[in-house]
């Protein structure tokens, strides 16, 4: 191999879900382990894959998906390497051992196709939101991966009394035991020319840990619907 391209070749397999680089997840491929992933993330593979869009445990279980609250799914089998991707987004691998986490449809790239997982509404978020805020819960022994725009925080609410407050357009994750409600607040932008009027954030009290990332973009964000 040419030298200066050496330093990018895979690095020998170590787990089931691993990064390749900051942007780029891998996935160590098994007969009878079967991986769902983001349709259209696959950038390459080594050995024998096959590829299902949208199977129908899928469409059963993301029905809400279908009105546009997240991303379809394709599932993954076979035996092999494969390479997942989000347009260049930052990769977080997470290895459940029987916790369970929420995840933003639109910031999740990969799980293991046994978890148990399923579309829910956040609650407390209505009388903010509309309709309120959707989130994937999945839980279970098995690896997820989700995706950051740019490199995340991970905040430990730690337990106590204090609150933590997220913007929701930079929610990635929290741990679904945690407390959630919605604080409706000024919009700062207004005082700087980006805005005006009213915005409210999302505060998460309880024992656990919240993903942020630092993109603010509502267009990458999952979609709450007024």
């Amino acid at each position: 191999m040419n030298q200066p391209l050496a330093g990018f070749a895979p690095a020998p397999v170590t787990a089931r879900m691993e990064n390749h680089g900051n942007h780029m997840l891998k996935v160590a491929m098994q007969t009878g382990h079967d991986l769902l992933a983001r349709v259209g993330s696959m950038v390459a593979y080594e050995g024998f894959v096959q590829y299902e869009p949208n199977p129908p445990a899928v469409r059963q279980i993301a029905k809400d998906w279908l009105t546009g609250e997240g991303a379809p799914l394709m599932k993954c089998s076979g035996d092999g390497l494969l390479y997942l991707a989000d347009y260049g987004a930052n990769v977080v691998v997470i290895n459940l051992n029987g916790e369970g986490i929420s995840v933003n449809a639109t910031n999740l790239l990969a799980f293991d196709a046994h978890l148990t997982w399923g579309v829910e509404r956040v609650k407390g978020l209505a009388k903010f939101a509309g309709q309120g805020l959707w989130n994937t819960k999945i839980s279970g022994q098995g690896w997820v991966a989700l995706t950051s725009r740019g490199k995340p925080i991970v905040v430990d609410c730690g337990g106590g009394e204090d609150e933590t407050y997220v913007d929701p357009d930079a929610l990635v994750a929290w741990s679904p035991n945690l407390k959630v409600k919605g604080k409706r607040s000024f919009r700062a932008q207004s005082l700087i020319g980006r805005g005006s009027g009213e915005a409210y954030q999302m505060a998460f009290s309880g024992q656990g840990i919240v993903v942020v990332q630092p993109s603010e973009d509502s267009t990458d964000r999952l979609r709450v619907r007024g």
